[in-house]
């Protein structure tokens, strides 16, 4: 069963260049228009099922806000249906549904009624509130005192404890401190164990990889993708890059947009690579960019000098990359990054934070780049290597080659560990003597 249906949703604002135009529109005796119409959301539709937890990634302006908006009834749209299955919980805007001259407790019991929960339940419900908000004495103060993070503290301790059917969260987690991200995100693992559906809107794009099972992609109110959490995140990058590429040199974009096609219709790159065909590659790879430094090659060295995707995380290994140079570039920026393998980044370096700011390539000439690594503290576990070659211009970044999840990499351990990171720690254990 679906916990949202969204059908041909609409929402459309009227824009006037001038205040004075808005009177004038509502006081014309012939229905003279003095407005555009601007569509926040445009014949969108999509199904949620329950239990899911949904990333929707965009720009600002995409419509993001506004569709969670009318899922909560905060808006009515222009037309179209929305049909939602259960008690939803959410936070939209700071303070939003907080009278800012009533304290914190107070302020809970109001939420409380609002979403129709009898004080005797809330009253059970206060204590593990005012815990998880963790604002101290502020819970007797009037809210209107309170910090943008302690809005954001008690808003998500009061909307998640009351166990909704649906949650949605808009940016609120922002603003919040590391330690209180992480509980929330604890929190979203809980609620989905118990069936909960999250709808989660983020600029965090790591985020939506770690714990969305879901994404979307809007773009100037319509759903442009559905898919897994990596899907849509490299689909955004890629979009992103290709606009950058536009702005800057149309002929660019042009070459940039042709080789992801190739890509996606399966045509083979140029042949004769020799160090990638020892490695395990992902035949889903996203390859794109304006070609002006291409990689040609690419190997993941291990310590003993065997080019190989098996690699043990206790000893060093090279990441190498072969290129080839076809356009001057002055500040070229070439990457390495390892992924897990529903997209979350663990590890992520490139040469200019490395220091090698002043790197000069003339067309016509062929490099190599390595990076050394000397230890690769990863549990026993499969990953992805994406490489990339970028250059900062006046106008943007440029993306000269990018390479996202090219190759798989099996990192093998001599022990067992929990966690993400293999630390391989030495143990000591010595008897004290009690005075």
């Amino acid at each position: 069963m679906n916990a949202i249906e969204i059908s041909h949703l609409t929402k459309i604002y009227k824009i006037f260049d001038r205040p004075i135009d808005r009177v004038k529109e509502s006081l014309s005796p012939f229905h003279r228009r003095y407005s555009r119409d601007f569509y926040a959301l445009h014949d969108f539709s999509l199904s949620i099922p329950k239990g899911e937890t949904i990333g929707f990634i965009g720009r600002n302006g995409a419509g993001k806000s506004t569709l969670l908006k009318i899922i909560t009834g905060v808006l009515t749209p222009s037309s179209g249906t929305v049909s939602v299955h259960g008690r939803i919980a959410s936070l939209l805007e700071l303070g939003a549904g907080f009278n800012p001259e009533m304290n914190g407790i107070e302020n809970i019991y109001m939420n409380g009624t609002v979403m129709g929960i009898e004080r005797k339940e809330m009253e059970k419900l206060v204590p593990s509130i005012i815990a998880f908000a963790g604002i101290g004495d502020f819970i007797h103060q009037p809210v209107k005192m309170y910090s943008s993070g302690m809005f954001a503290r008690l808003a998500f301790a009061v909307n998640a404890a009351v166990s909704p059917d649906i949650l949605i969260v808009d940016e609120a987690l922002s603003v919040g401190d590391i330690e209180f991200q992480a509980r929330c995100y604890r929190k979203f693992e809980e609620l989905r164990a118990q069936g909960c559906t999250v709808l989660f809107v983020t600029h965090d794009l790591n985020a939506v990889a770690s714990f969305c099972s879901s994404a979307v992609l809007m773009e100037h109110g319509r759903l442009i993708q559905q898919g897994t959490p990596k899907e849509i995140v490299n689909l955004y990058k890629r979009r992103l890059a290709a606009e950058a590429a536009r702005e800057r040199d149309p002929e660019a974009a042009k070459r940039l947009e042709d080789a992801f096609a190739r890509n996606q219709n399966g045509e083979a790159a140029e042949e004769g690579r020799v160090w990638k065909s020892l490695l395990r590659l992902n035949p889903d790879v996203e390859e794109y960019g304006d070609h002006a430094i291409e990689m040609t090659d690419f190997a993941i060295i291990r310590a003993d000098g065997e080019i190989t995707s098996l690699l043990p995380n206790d000893t060093p290994c090279d990441i190498r990359i072969a290129v080839r140079v076809n356009e001057r570039v002055d500040h070229p920026i070439f990457a390495i990054a390892i992924r897990g393998l529903k997209g979350e980044h663990l590890i992520d370096t490139n040469t200019d934070i490395l220091g090698w700011k002043d790197i000069r390539l003339a067309p016509g000439s062929a490099y190599t780049i390595n990076f050394h690594i000397p230890r690769l503290p990863l549990r026993k576990e499969n990953y992805l290597l994406s490489l990339g070659c970028t250059e900062y211009v006046d106008k943007g970044l440029r993306v000269h080659h990018r390479l996202y999840d090219v190759a798989f990499i099996e990192v093998t351990s001599s022990g067992e560990t929990g966690g993400l990171v293999d630390i391989q720690p030495e143990i000591e254990i010595k008897e004290r003597i009690l005075s």
